[in-house]
């Protein structure tokens, strides 16, 4: 269920995407009265799913949902119509149109993506608001794994910044790190303040990792697995840990390192319950390490959120500089890509990436906040100096405004299906990493 329910968002989100993508080119070459011969929702090789013709246009939806298209009378695109380019130009067709004009038209699904971003943004805050953890009422430190450890953390530890620059949003430190390309992060530990340089190889190991750093637990019990050993011997929820064989152990990375040396053993934990009384509990622990709690892992029992409300005037700057963020964020991480010591490129994914991001359950929230990203990352690709995208286009019209001369039609041919073996190519390549990270679950 919760796959189905993954996909449904994604399928809904990136279907309103194309759509509106492909109608910033539809209504822009409307405007400047040139004729649009198809709109479609998906790609329809061989055939289409449906299909119905209004006026000059045929508006269908294709079996294969890679993206959408508008097909733009006297333009070389993915149709790939080379007949038509052979008949003399008409006044509606594209290829006849001023340059400015044809420049607009191409940069309309851009536009459209980019500003669509920013009204879900401004709306999404002053519908829900905003909400996050402050670094600074992290009040009981990190949590990290092996590779924050090799970075120079440690658990417990305090973060006060990253190159000498407080990180307001506790959950955006990894992201600082890794597109900021950061060099030092001065922590707090054990009550002595000092600095850590930042290894280079540290980039590559962030980028395959997830959550390496975490807020600081304390064991509060939540529940109980099946034949849970603990429940047997009387732990309760709600109890909180506090020692483990009569040493300290507050919180969850202490217990981690402490049960492991229990295996087929009793050992005794000592609890608080009911805020007050503190009881010792003798229980066994299993041949995996284990004794049968879940405990509660909700930061917001135990750490102060930061809650922001907008009114709807407020939320339009504020949606509009989330939007500029969000931009510059995904700029900072594609340049990653061009860095081969970040081995940024092992982390592309493909359509099971990007849909394991939407939430597990259906949340308006979630939806529109991931619809909006997808809107982004959406107009950053397709802008892109590629043949066969908006970008490329965009690229060879700029050329002909600046010299006056015009590409010849046999060359952007050539260019379009370089730009499609291109795109097809990274596209193999990014669904071809979700298998790969999927059989070495």
């Amino acid at each position: 269920m919760e796959i189905f329910i993954k996909a449904s968002q994604f399928f809904l989100s990136l279907s309103i995407l194309i759509i509106l993508h492909e109608s910033g080119h539809f209504f822009l070459a409307k405007l400047f009265k040139t004729r649009v011969e198809k709109f479609y929702l998906f790609f329809d090789p061989w055939f289409s799913i449906f299909k119905k013709k209004f006026g000059e246009t045929e508006y269908g939806i294709g079996w294969l949902p890679l993206g959408g298209y508008v097909k733009i009378s006297g333009m070389i695109d993915e149709s790939m119509d080379k007949e038509a380019m052979k008949l003399p130009p008409q006044p509606w067709e594209f290829r006849s149109k001023p340059s400015w004009q044809r420049l607009l038209i191409m940069l309309g699904g851009v536009l459209v993506n980019f500003l669509l971003a920013l009204v879900i943004y401004s709306l999404v805050l002053y519908t829900w608001g905003e909400s996050y953890f402050p670094t600074k009422n992290i009040t009981s430190g990190i949590m990290v794994d092996s590779v924050a450890m090799e970075m120079g953390l440690r658990n417990g530890d305090k973060i006060l910044s990253i190159d000498g620059k407080e990180t307001e949003n506790f959950m955006l430190i990894v992201h600082d790190i890794v597109v900021n390309d950061a060099q030092t992060i001065q922590i707090e530990r054990e009550g002595t303040q000092m600095e850590i340089e930042i290894p280079e190889k540290t980039i590559a190991l962030l980028l395959k990792t997830e959550a390496p750093i975490r807020p600081r637990l304390p064991l509060i019990i939540q529940d109980f697995a099946k034949d849970s050993p603990a429940k047997n011997a009387g732990f309760e929820v709600k109890d909180k840990v506090i020692a483990f064989n009569g040493v300290s152990c507050e919180y969850f990375d202490q217990f981690v390192e402490a049960i492991p040396g229990s295996k087929n053993q009793n050992a005794v934990i000592t609890v608080i319950r009911n805020a007050s009384d503190t009881l010792n509990m003798d229980v066994l622990i299993g041949e995996d390490a284990k004794f049968g709690v879940y405990f509660d892992s909700d930061y917001g029992h135990f750490y102060e959120e930061k809650i922001l409300s907008y009114t709807f005037l407020q939320s339009i700057p504020a949606g509009i500089n989330k939007g500029f963020r969000t931009v510059s964020s995904y700029l900072k991480q594609l340049k990653l890509l061009f860095k081969p010591e970040t081995k940024a490129y092992e982390s592309i994914g493909g359509f099971l990436k990007i849909g394991s991001i939407f939430a597990p359950v259906w949340d308006w929230q979630s939806f529109w906040s991931m619809t909006a990203f997808l809107s982004i990352i959406l107009a950053v690709m397709n802008i892109l100096p590629i043949p066969a995208l908006d970008g490329g286009h965009v690229t060879f019209l700029l050329y002909e405004m600046i010299t006056g001369r015009k590409p010849g039609d046999k060359f952007l041919e050539y260019a379009q299906i370089a730009g499609m073996v291109i795109l097809f190519a990274l596209l193999f390549y990014a669904n071809g990493n979700d298998i790969i990270q999927l059989l070495k679950k």
